[in-house]
């Protein structure tokens, strides 16, 4: 029992680099070590007391790790530097702004604030989006049994009558025969294809081409741009606000937009305020920011608050993205409905049709 737990812990560590945090169980760690630090404890002591509250194994043992990276003398981001796929650069970006000024509580808190925001967005999207995937999984599953179980038995029953049976008939009698001979490798074929697409959508091109697509979406693009803006400017305002230097936060803003056109954004705000230009005039450029976030950027320009600009139109994209996902819920039910009542009822349609003429087809 001892050497499995052994072998279980040396596993955990192993997987501690490359290990990625969940959403969740980052936002809880971050506030609880933001009240412990607010309430007076030293870092060290602080990230002990968590190690005992953290249920997660692999979390656990990177969270021991920067503690002792801390007792030895190095900085807390430096530690935290050493598990670059566990905290996101904002988060370490973060952390050193709070050790420069000396604020570490109060920055943590709007890390965590942050971490929250996001984590209820992606739970409002997974939630819409749990519906529709489960009904079309399980119509799925239930075509392929249709196919492969139940038509053959009408296909048989058919073959006894003797005459040409209707051409929709024939249809999926054939399209049933093709799915059962070839199942195995209808299964196996779909999944190369998957991970081929993914692997496609993983290199610079095909990231590209998956955002074009997805832009133009009905409904999907928009929901998907406006989560990607209030995204962007929640993490622009909560960055400038803390004291990270403009170049840096445009730097982590591309790399946590997982967007092309906000990478591409990011870029070219970069190169303009470096030759003295200001965001707004990038912005004002390019389609692929709206009017008001345009003018909400300059107007907070001419007053020195853009960090309070940038988190109105955050809001502002949040309470429209709200508004989007209930709209689609909506809508999902009865389109999905329509949409099973359409692939069953017209398989149905195509097996009862000889029967319907069954007196045209016997007396053939």
């Amino acid at each position: 029992m001892e050497s499995q737990a052994l072998a279980k812990q040396r596993g955990y560590e192993k997987k501690a680099k490359k290990y990625r945090v969940k959403l969740g169980d980052l936002a809880v760690f971050t506030q609880q070590l933001a009240s412990m630090l607010q309430a007076g404890l030293p870092l060290i002591s602080a990230l002990e007391a968590l190690l005992e509250q953290i249920q997660d194994p692999v979390f656990r043992i990177i969270v021991r790790d920067v503690r002792n990276e801390i007792a030895a003398g190095s900085s807390f981001n430096a530690a935290l530097r050493q598990f670059p796929r566990a905290f996101p650069p904002l988060f370490v970006s973060m952390v050193e702004a709070g050790e420069a000024s000396g604020s570490m509580a109060p920055i943590l808190e709007k890390v965590a604030s942050y971490f929250e925001s996001s984590l209820k967005l992606v739970k409002k999207v997974k939630s819409a989006l749990t519906y529709p995937i489960a009904v079309i999984g399980l119509a799925v599953i239930l075509v392929n049994v249709l196919l492969i179980f139940v038509i053959p038995v009408f296909g048989e029953m058919f073959a006894d009558f003797g005459s040409e049976l209707p051409t929709p008939t024939l249809m999926l009698i054939a399209l049933s025969d093709f799915v059962k001979s070839y199942i195995l490798f209808i299964v196996l074929g779909a999944f190369v294809f998957y991970k081929l697409l993914q692997k496609f959508v993983e290199t610079p091109g095909g990231r590209r081409i998956k955002d074009r697509f997805l832009l133009k979406v009905p409904i999907v693009g928009e929901l998907r741009r406006k989560i990607s803006l209030s995204r962007f400017c929640r993490t622009y305002a909560i960055l400038l606000k803390s004291g990270v230097p403009i170049l840096q936060t445009l730097e982590i803003c591309a790399s946590a937009s997982d967007n092309t056109y906000l990478e591409s954004a990011c870029s070219d705000i970069a190169k303009h305020i470096s030759q003295g230009g200001q965001v707004s005039d990038v912005l004002a450029n390019n389609d692929y920011f709206p009017p008001m976030m345009r003018h909400m950027a300059r107007a907070g320009e001419q007053t020195g608050n853009v960090d309070g600009m940038m988190t109105k139109v955050s809001d502002f994209y949040d309470t429209e993205i709200d508004a989007i996902v209930a709209a689609l819920t909506s809508l999902m039910e009865p389109a999905l409905i329509v949409f099973l009542g359409v692939i069953i009822g017209g398989i149905v349609m195509c097996m009862f049709l000889p029967i319907f003429q069954l007196g045209q087809v016997v007396g053939g």
